[in-house]
């Protein structure tokens, strides 16, 4: 049974290459995550970076998941659709987000992580 695709922290450091069988889903890809940690720390959804960064995880996958709570613009259905429509190009891929490795055993608040649990469902 082949290995379950993981996170990859992306890096801006000189010689630093995209491994195989990896997507970057970083903004401004068709995958990038529409809800910021700037945009929640300017609406008061945290205090810090890192609480910052559960809001606009939760709000990611909340949003994907057909919650109209977090995104009602004229695009925002349009949008959803395109992303979920792409989710099979995933499958089996790594993905490489440029937000932080969580420490061992620590939940993954990248939506790196929704988008590898949605395009391999475990059975």
């Amino acid at each position: 049974m082949p290995d379950m695709p993981t996170r990859i922290q992306r890096r801006r450091t000189k010689g630093w290459r995209k491994p195989e069988n990896c997507v970057i889903v970083t903004r401004p890809s068709r995958f990038g995550n529409p809800f910021t940690i700037s945009g929640a720390l300017e609406n008061g959804y945290g205090e810090t970076p890192e609480e910052a960064r559960g809001y606009a995880f939760e709000a990611f996958r909340s949003w994907l998941r057909g919650s109209e709570t977090w995104w009602m613009g004229p695009r925002a259905e349009t949008t959803r659709k395109r992303l979920l429509d792409a989710l099979p190009e995933l499958r089996g891929k790594d993905l490489a987000c440029y937000c932080p490795l969580p420490p061992e055993g620590k939940p993954d608040y990248c939506h790196a992580a929704v988008l590898l649990a949605l395009a391999n469902p475990t059975p």
